[in-house]
């Protein structure tokens, strides 16, 4: 039993090193993939040869990419039979450029279909319009039933144009975004922000909440108001 678990440790120490040595997050080991490479790997014995970096790069790559496809097909099925929601995420990389990914939402559940930068779009309505217009075409309009992105005035404008266009489906503004824009609202009528951003977007969520929890009483006061009920907030 000592020569087993002993066995074990130099195993884990390796496994270790290789996280610590390739700077790999330690939820890895978490992951669901990473147990069953083990298990997989156990399983074959002594004598396995590691990949190599063509593998990796391309033979087992296109491998992996041609299971994907085929595992959509399943959700491609669903689609025609409920049709779907193309959801716009749009974001921002630590280098300043606008990201937006496109993800299809049906009953089955979500897929990712490609991100792009939009840096040189974002803010052109007529050019933000033709890109998602041109990815309605290709992902088939026939099976979409709504749209939904950010509130953004210029983004809400091409909602409108798309659904001029392609009468049959709807445009919605995404609902996270418009509580975001509600919160910011209320910190500006209460005099100081709710939302403060931090470093991790958990600490961010837990500051927020810290501020509503502050200002509860304020906000309790701002809601039976006659001013709020009868502003556009209301």
């Amino acid at each position: 039993m000592n020569e087993i678990c002993k066995d074990r440790d130099v195993a884990i120490q390796e496994i270790c090193n290789c996280i610590y040595g390739n700077a790999l997050p330690f939820n890895l080991v978490r992951s669901p993939l990473f147990v069953q490479m083990l298990k997989v790997v156990g399983e074959y014995g002594k004598g396995l040869k590691p990949p190599t970096y063509h593998e990796v790069r391309v033979s087992f790559l296109k491998k992996a990419v041609d299971n994907i496809h085929k595992s959509l097909e399943k959700y491609k099925s669903e689609w025609e039979k409920w049709g779907y929601t193309l959801m716009c995420d749009g974001w921002t990389d630590g280098k300043g450029s606008s990201l937006t990914n496109f993800l299809v939402n049906s009953p089955s559940g979500s897929v990712f279909i490609k991100s792009i930068d939009t840096s040189n779009v974002i803010k052109d309505g007529k050019n933000m319009f033709k890109l998602l217009d041109s990815i309605v075409e290709e992902i088939g309009e026939e099976n979409v039933v709504q749209v939904v992105m950010d509130g953004a005035t210029n983004l809400v404008t091409v909602g409108r144009m798309l659904m001029e266009k392609r009468t049959k489906l709807f445009w919605s503004p995404c609902a996270a975004h418009c509580l975001d824009l509600v919160l910011e609202d209320i910190g500006e009528l209460l005099g100081r922000e709710l939302a403060r951003p931090a470093v991790t977007r958990f600490a961010t969520s837990y500051l927020t909440l810290n501020c509503i929890k502050q200002q509860k009483n304020a906000l309790r006061s701002m809601f039976a108001s006659e001013e709020w009920a009868t502003s556009s907030h209301a």
